[in-house]
């Protein structure tokens, strides 16, 4: 058994690794903040609560999220900061609801089955 096992420390594993540009590494980084962002507008509880009372879970929300392009996820985020300060969660629900609505229709989710 040590045998076999000495034996398999010399055998090499092949390893797979690519390149990742400057303009990729930035691309992922700013997805991230504006994803953070986004996440910490969603956060509010009284939006939490209106979003469950419609039958959308936080797990929904999230998985909605992630399945965004950048190109949805900057409009998004720019729909909430349009939103003045305090604004009612009705308007917030509704900007989540619409993009929520355009998912299903383009097919990239099916939360309005479930309904």
């Amino acid at each position: 058994m040590l045998t076999i096992c000495l034996i398999s420390l010399g055998i090499a594993q092949p390893a797979q690794a690519g390149f990742v540009t400057t303009e990729q590494a930035i691309a992922l980084e700013q997805r991230a903040q504006i994803l953070s962002a986004v996440e910490a507008k969603l956060a509010a509880e009284e939006l939490q609560e209106t979003m469950l009372s419609l039958g959308v879970s936080p797990e929904q929300v999230d998985a909605r999220l992630a399945s965004l392009s950048d190109a949805e996820l900057v409009r998004l985020n720019a729909s909430l900061d349009e939103l003045p300060a305090g604004a009612g969660v009705v308007e917030l629900v509704g900007a989540v609801f619409i993009v929520l609505l355009i998912l299903e229709l383009v097919g990239v989710t099916d939360v309005f089955t479930a309904i």
